[in-house]
């Protein structure tokens, strides 16, 4: 059976059946199945996969979006502004402590979703009671982590390039302090950070690559018996592939990283370097990453 990846509002993404062997095609719009009713999405990849794979609640494509249906989605995304507007009000008269970040309507109406960050738990059923009246419809109030708010208004990096969880990452994986360290990064929160004020997901990207490259190589400040003498472990630069290495007459040498790796195993680590303490929720106070709901 053929399975269609959809994605909806700020790169929300679902998979369907193509159970009507509809002729699918990447790029294009679809209407789907949705809670009690249609939405409407685009189709972002297909692949061929084994029925027994395909979960018997999967919800399925129905059929290719019309003009038509082109035409009422441009005026739904009107209506969404007027909403969390209205959302907003509403929130403020009940002195509820929460930011609205987003809406989005179900493509037949049935079913509005408002999206919203807060420190802590809400009880928002009296808002939702006040929006159901003036929709007249079901509404549905989702909290969200500050990385997914970042996601929904999409922006750029300070790669220049365009935050990856608005574009490719599907989910967030957990990023840590330690491995800006294990990079050799500047623990500076304005480094390190991305647009939701949390770590960037990108140091976990090339960790692996950095743990291999630095197998077997004593942490700087590390003191170590070796070409002809003792040396202090100064600066790593893995871009340069060089080591560079101080004596105790604090002359400076630079070794190719390839050969200094090949050397210390017939070196003696005199001293090894003490792991720098960090106070974390000091250093980056609202700023390390947590679980998000």
């Amino acid at each position: 059976m053929e399975i269609a990846e959809i994605q909806f509002k700020a790169q929300r993404k679902e998979i369907f059946r193509n159970s009507r062997a509809l002729y699918l095609k990447t790029g294009n719009y679809c209407i789907v199945q949705a809670d009690r009713g249609e939405d409407m999405g685009l189709i972002i990849s297909l692949a061929q996969v084994d029925d027994r794979d395909v979960p018997s609640n999967s919800k399925e494509v129905l059929r290719h979006a019309t003009d038509k249906d082109l035409a009422a989605m441009g005026e739904i995304r009107v209506k969404e502004k007027s909403a969390l507007a209205t959302c907003q009000e509403k929130a403020a008269e009940h002195k509820l402590q929460m930011k609205l970040v987003d809406v989005e309507y179900q493509y037949d109406g049935n079913k509005i979703t408002f999206y919203f960050t807060s420190d802590g738990r809400i009880d928002f059923r009296a808002l939702v009671k006040d929006l159901a009246s003036i929709f007249r419809t079901r509404i549905d109030l989702r909290q969200i982590g500050v990385r997914d708010e970042a996601r929904r208004f999409d922006g750029m990096g300070m790669c220049g390039r365009r935050l990856c969880c608005s574009t490719f990452l599907k989910d967030f994986e957990p990023v840590t302090l330690k491995m800006a360290k294990d990079q050799n990064l500047p623990l500076t929160p304005s480094k390190i950070s991305g647009a939701c004020g949390r770590l960037m997901c990108c140091l976990a990207y090339e960790l692996c690559d950095y743990k291999e490259l630095m197998r077997g190589v004593p942490k700087l400040g590390s003191k170590i018996k070796c070409f002809g003498g003792q040396h202090r472990v100064e600066k790593l630069n893995l871009f340069e592939d060089s080591v560079l290495l101080s004596d105790e007459d604090g002359n400076y040498i630079e070794i190719p990283l390839r050969k200094f790796k090949e050397e210390i195993g017939a070196c003696q680590v005199v001293s090894a370097a003490d792991e720098e303490e960090v106070d974390e929720e000091e250093l980056l106070k609202d700023f390390i990453d947590e679980e998000e709901e």
